[in-house]
């Protein structure tokens, strides 16, 4: 019971002073309210950001995979001077598509060469155009619905036909809502016809890619011009197959088609699905280290501003500090109280940095495609190191409250 009145006293203590000093309590908890709202917000942006990029992943297909000439996904950076991780390794061919799409674990193989520009009909023109090169199959690599039309076909993939799927994105701002199927539109100046319309399910990725068109690969390769040498392969393995079964198969054949020796490296890269996640959590996560250093520099701050209002709040009362000791209070129930004062006034920091944060959350959700949100764990933590913080700070203040000689306090002027 008497902790408990301990703490309670404190709390009251602690927030009568905080009303009656605005200015300098606003002062103290400032750098606290400064490093939880940010470390907050950016846990939030993270959350967000990551809930969005795993559930485009797994729109995917959690079990599809690419083959590339490298893995994109490790991150590097190259001077003139060094080897490019391309360097010496073939580009990827249609021979190769058909091979690895001949085999039992493998259901599909959608090849892959992606262009840019402008696309035009008539009067209305969009200037920038994700263009998507892809193999006839290429739904079964994506998640969405047509809702005008239909895909082209394998036919259309052989002969390199000018024939093109827009996103209803792309549609509206070209047609201005009236039916795009039948019609024709130039893309970088040649001319195509639109067969269907697609609407992609929503994730981060279709809001940030915008307007995009898909075309047979071949056509993108010889009317685009689009890069033969960067064409990939999207892998799409077998019902009953497990991905790394059908990994395995595609490395294999590759690399007898090649010609590598056993024990030689691999020239090609099977890149993963999880593998652009875990290049996410690596990019955020110096990113949030960053923010956490800065986070604690405010944290250490406000602490700083902790120990000065105690000390002076030592100071103000240490006649009653000394009449609490002739009345019995130990050193032990004076430390306790001042350590409960200095907890109450970095929560309040805490608290104050946490609704700030919240606020910043729903503003990035309500002016982006990132729902941020701010996970419980983050909460906890964020109060908990508050908590901690202020104990910690206080201890100097509050051990010397508790050491005071009762005689000499009594004699405070």
């Amino acid at each position: 019971m008497m902790n408990l009145t301990s703490v309670r006293d404190g709390v009251l203590i602690a927030l009568e002073s905080l009303r009656s000093n605005k200015v300098r309590a606003s002062l103290t908890i400032l750098g606290i309210v400064i490093g939880v709202a940010t470390v907050m917000t950016m846990a939030a942006a993270i959350t967000g950001l990551r809930g969005s990029v795993m559930s485009a992943m797994e729109g995917l297909g959690p079990n599809n995979f690419i083959v590339n000439r490298f893995d994109q996904t490790k991150l590097q950076f190259v001077n003139d001077a060094e080897t490019a991780p391309w360097d010496g390794k073939p580009a990827i061919t249609f021979a190769e598509a058909d091979m690895l799409e001949a085999l039992p674990s493998i259901r599909s193989v959608v090849t892959a060469a992606d262009a840019g520009g402008s696309a035009k009909y008539r009067n209305n023109t969009v200037p920038s155009v994700n263009i998507a090169g892809r193999g006839a199959t290429w739904p079964e690599y994506s998640k969405g619905d047509f809702i005008e039309g239909r895909n082209f076909v394998a036919a259309d993939e052989r002969s390199g036909a000018p024939v093109v799927v827009l996103s209803d994105g792309l549609a509206r701002s070209l047609f201005d809502g009236t039916r795009a199927v039948g019609k024709h539109i130039r893309l970088r100046g040649q001319q195509f016809l639109v067969v269907g319309v697609y609407k992609e399910t929503e994730n981060i990725f279709s809001a940030a890619a915008g307007n995009f068109a898909f075309v047979p690969t071949r056509t993108a390769l010889t009317k685009l011009d689009a890069d033969r040498d960067w064409m990939s392969l999207l892998v799409v393995p077998a019902t009953g197959y497990t991905q790394a079964q059908a990994m395995d198969d595609v490395t294999a054949a590759l690399r007898v088609s090649r010609g590598l020796r056993p024990g030689a490296e691999d020239n090609f890269a099977l890149v993963r699905q999880q593998a652009f996640t875990e290049m996410f959590d690596r990019m955020t996560g110096v990113f949030f280290l960053v923010m956490l250093v800065l986070a604690g520099i405010g944290l250490i701050v406000g602490g700083v501003g902790v120990v000065g209002i105690m000390m002076i709040s030592v100071t103000e009362r240490t006649r009653e500090i000394g009449v609490r000791k002739a009345l019995g209070a130990t050193p032990r129930e004076i430390l306790w109280q001042f350590l409960v004062e200095a907890m109450t006034v970095t929560l309040v920091g805490g608290i104050i940095g946490l609704a700030i944060a919240m606020c910043m959350a729903w503003l990035i959700g309500a002016i982006s495609p990132i729902p941020a949100t701010i996970p419980l764990w983050a909460i906890v933590a964020s109060l908990l190191v508050a908590a901690v913080g202020g104990m910690g700070f206080g201890l100097y203040p509050a051990f010397k409250a508790a050491r005071l000689d009762p005689v000499d306090a009594l004699r405070y002027e």
